[in-house]
């Protein structure tokens, strides 16, 4: 097994490939040379638009989410800290993967360089693990709080988020580094339309278990648990006794708040297993040596990295304070002073 970029295409971690470097050389610059335009100049410029239409909508959604989390003091809490974390891996897709790769899809092969094909591999790599991996965490904070909202409310706070995000993209960035560089398994581009990094079965191996199917294995059970969690809590506030009402009022704001937070942040992980998993189904029941699955495959990988679109869009829509935050963004009372100090809840 092993991960390839394939003509500029993205495989993100815990990929199974042929091996490229068995493959003649001579028959690999042939069959991705850049081919002349079978279509009218016309057709290229709308592609070109539209291509660039998405990816500044993914850049400016997530940049959004990115002022509102770190501008207003209010909204520094562990999920929205790892809201954070998730809108800067999307900032890169959008900024770094989404132009590359529709750029492939248009021209139908690679045509950025040697440099940028090393840039683009590495950014691939690295936004896929740490997005990843932040939706894990995303899993874990909202079964503590949930499960356990004592212990929650005691040892997680935002320091405490902070530490293991820092923590999540530094090892990131090391392992991606050594998977990429150190073991060698990256080679510059080659020929004319083609960029290709393969990885040894070994290290593809590692790759899939620690990038895709323990974190998502992990997503699936937890949130499984908190949706069981939160329909337990919802039918024991509804047995409250009448005689504690204030107590209990107040139990029932912390709950439900707890509650809501739960499934809004479950709507995001669900699309985002959604976007991620045709990929993975496509890559692992088919081959590369079938030109019309490879095509499929890489269609795929833009569902993969639509969900960094979608992500800001699923904020606006359920997010009153991401609403709130975007009036006051828009309206320029966001340069105001004390203006972080405002109340968006």
């Amino acid at each position: 097994m092993g991960c390839s970029f394939l003509s500029g295409v993205v495989e993100p971690p815990g990929i199974s490939v042929v091996n490229l470097t068995a493959m003649n050389q001579t028959d690999i610059c042939q069959e991705y040379w850049c081919p002349e335009r079978s279509v009218s100049l016309s057709v290229y410029v709308i592609l070109y638009v539209a291509a660039a239409a998405v990816s500044l909508l993914t850049v400016c959604g997530n940049l959004l989410v990115i002022i509102s989390v770190s501008h207003f003091k209010q909204l520094h809490t562990p999920a929205n800290i790892l809201i954070l974390s998730l809108a800067v891996c999307d900032l890169l897709v959008g900024v770094f993967v989404m132009p590359f790769h529709l750029s492939w899809l248009i021209e139908s092969c690679w045509i950025s360089g040697s440099v940028m094909c090393s840039v683009f591999s590495f950014v691939t790599f690295q936004a896929t693990s740490v997005s990843v991996h932040t939706v894990a965490l995303i899993a874990v904070d909202r079964f503590l709080a949930l499960s356990s909202p004592f212990l929650y409310s005691e040892k997680i706070s935002p320091t405490v988020i902070c530490i293991a995000t820092l923590f999540n993209w530094l090892f990131s960035l090391f392992y991606n580094f050594t998977l990429l560089f150190v073991n060698g398994n990256f080679a510059d581009v080659t020929c004319p339309g083609i960029c290709i990094a393969v990885i040894d079965g070994v290290s593809s191996l590692i790759d899939l278990l620690f990038v895709f199917l323990m974190p998502c294995t992990l997503i699936i059970i937890l949130y499984t648990h908190v949706f069981v969690i939160a329909k337990k809590h919802a039918t024991a506030i509804r047995a409250l006794q009448v005689h504690n009402r204030t107590q209990s009022s107040k139990n029932r704001v912390s709950d439900k708040s707890e509650r809501k937070a739960a499934i809004l942040l479950g709507i995001l992980v669900i699309v985002f297993l959604l976007c991620l998993l045709p990929y993975y189904i496509c890559t692992l029941v088919s081959s590369y040596d079938n030109a019309d699955r490879f095509y499929v495959r890489n269609v795929a990988v833009i569902f993969f990295f639509l969900n960094s679109t979608i992500n800001p869009i699923i904020y606006a829509l359920f997010y009153p304070w991401f609403q709130k935050s975007l009036k006051l963004i828009f309206t320029f009372k966001v340069l105001n002073k004390d203006s972080s100090l405002m109340n968006l809840l």
